[in-house]
């Protein structure tokens, strides 16, 4: 299984979208989506599909990231909109297939004041 983490991210594509796409042998993918770690604090949840299609977002974000999937790319996206200073962190993927979880690379979001 592999990870492909990509991100729409500068001024030129207005608000930042993250993309993650899954790749190799999955016979089901479990849940998917984003974790978020900021400088000397803890990673945490941002958003994940569950299997049966529901989501789940940190109280930080709600009303604000959106996360959506392509289930025919195996891919999910995270919309950022309306970001904060305090979104500033290192966003990394997380999907477990099979139960199996895997991480990709972290994708840094830096948001000015």
């Amino acid at each position: 299984v592999q990870l492909q983490a990509s991100g729409r991210l500068g001024a030129a594509w207005g608000s930042p979208r993250l993309s993650c796409a899954v790749s190799g042998s999955i016979f089901s993918i479990n849940r998917m989506g984003w974790y978020r770690q900021a400088p000397g604090k803890q990673r945490e949840l941002v958003a994940v599909f569950w299997s049966g299609g529901s989501t789940t977002y940190g109280d930080s974000v709600k009303g604000r990231l959106t996360i959506s999937r392509d289930n025919a790319k195996n891919t999910a996206y995270l919309q950022m909109n309306s970001l904060k200073p305090e979104d500033t962190a290192v966003y990394y993927c997380n999907v477990i297939v099979d139960y199996t979880s895997y991480w990709g690379q972290g994708t840094l979001v830096t948001v000015s004041s």
